[in-house]
């Protein structure tokens, strides 16, 4: 298809890790000489990049591809991500898709836009997930003050609910090389943060060479990272349990770069539905990591993945899980309803919880966050506090983050964008942002 003009957008879904690879995948684009406008514009070329993680996949691809069709009828439409490598063909007969690529075509949607034409079918090109066995690096922007670093890809683990690695393959990570260099790239572009992100980060250094075995471990690449110049902070998306380390801990409390920041995965507070889902930690050691970390940074901000209303979770078992979360000195939750997915052992397992039951216990769950977050921004006021202020504007005021992850906001000010602050936190006001006062006349405000 002759593509004049030349225009691409670009659509995510999901994690942190397929915003990276999408801004990739734009760079490609890029280099073949397209420029970038809004998903709701006129261009030749869309890019769907999909997630797995919930049943709601074929919902929200299926709107997607619409809105692209309504922007251009005669532009091409492409789908890649999780969904499109577990259900290729069911996507290809979405109305208006015209492309599908699983996880090892989808660094390459330039190569197949020449020959790709509009049709009653999406064109397929798919793989067996076991050939998914080499890493494309990968970084974005989510704006100008953070990007989101990608350092791993894939998982060896056989949690029963997952289909990562169906959707991912195995576990392997990108050379530390690698990585120290696409940090140094980020830094001439002008980031003030990386949150290093994958699909199981804590395994990185499997698969670096191409080899099963760990040439690096992650606190070796925490490490390395600190080195680098230019970047003011490093934030650590999520990690394992069993995969966060002392020693990893304690090093994030001495850095002046890797911020009191950690995202630890639960799931159940329940042993017998940890081992239903075959997790790979107890929760007595989740609550000796949690420990850990706040003996060493009792500031630190700490967030939650559960799943609620996994088969076989009976009353008690959620009770359980609710009174350990409670137990635990942490920030926030993320609450995840549990979602049947195809090709899973969970999807077959009996007991499967009503929904009305799995939608009652994740609205208990959120209350908690809600209650467990007002109670960490509580404990931050009258503290001393560095923000980084975020490239967004919001009903007249400006966002941003201190280094543990407490949101602030204040008027509107272009010329705080990426920049740095010294502040005190004052209240949290009816949104749930906290106020605050400057502790330094800022030249830029003078």
């Amino acid at each position: 298809m002759e593509l004049n003009g030349k225009k691409v957008a670009f659509h995510t879904l999901g994690c942190k890790l397929n915003f990276s690879e999408t801004s990739t995948i734009a760079r490609d684009f890029k280099e073949n000489g397209f420029s970038q406008v809004n998903f709701d514009d006129r261009a030749e070329v869309y890019v769907i990049n999909t997630c797995s993680v919930t049943h709601n996949a074929d919902k929200e691809c299926k709107y997607w591809v619409k809105k692209a069709n309504t922007a251009n009828p005669d532009g091409l439409v492409v789908v890649v991500g999780c969904y499109a490598q577990l259900q290729p063909e069911e996507i290809a007969a979405f109305e208006g898709v015209d492309l599908v690529l699983g996880a090892t075509e989808k660094f390459k949607i330039t190569d197949y836009l020449d020959s790709l034409t509009k049709s009653d079918k999406g064109e397929v090109h798919s793989c067996e997930i076991n050939e998914a066995d080499f890493y494309v690096g990968a970084y974005s922007f989510g704006d100008r003050t953070r990007a989101f670093l990608k350092v791993q890809d894939g998982c060896d683990y056989k949690c029963t609910y997952c289909t990562i690695p169906l959707a991912r393959g195995i576990s392997r990570s990108d050379k530390l090389e690698n990585v120290l260099q696409n940090a140094r790239e980020i830094v001439e572009a002008g980031a003030k943060e990386i949150v290093l992100t994958g699909v199981n980060i804590g395994d990185y250094g499997k698969g670096e060479f191409g080899n099963k075995k760990h040439e690096h471990t992650f606190l070796e690449l925490v490490r390395a990272l600190d080195k680098v110049e230019g970047i003011d902070r490093f934030r650590i998306s999520s990690i394992e349990p069993n995969l966060l380390k002392d020693e990893t801990i304690a090093f994030v409390a001495q850095s002046e770069r890797f911020v009191p920041h950690f995202h630890i995965p639960l799931q159940s507070g329940s042993n017998k539905i940890l081992k239903k889902m075959k997790r790979r930690y107890l929760r007595e050691l989740y609550a000796e990591r949690v420990g850990r970390i706040k003996e060493l940074m009792p500031h630190a901000a700490i967030g939650v993945d559960v799943i609620c209303g996994f088969p076989g979770e009976s009353e008690e078992d959620f009770l359980e899980t609710y009174n350990f979360v409670n137990s635990l000195d942490i920030s926030y939750l993320h609450v995840f309803t549990y979602s049947q997915r195809p090709n899973t052992e969970a999807d077959e397992m009996e007991e499967q919880i009503p929904y009305t039951i799995r939608k009652k216990r994740s609205k208990m769950l959120r209350v908690l966050s809600a209650k467990k977050r007002r109670a960490f921004y509580e404990a931050q006021l009258n503290t001393r506090q560095t923000v980084l202020f975020e490239d967004n504007m919001k009903e007249g005021y400006i966002t941003g983050f201190t280094e543990n992850y407490v949101k602030v906001k204040s008027p509107w000010n272009p010329h705080l964008v990426n920049q740095k602050a010294q502040v005190k936190l004052l209240n949290i006001d009816e949104d749930g942002f906290v106020r605050f006062e400057y502790l330094e006349e800022l030249p830029i405000l003078a």
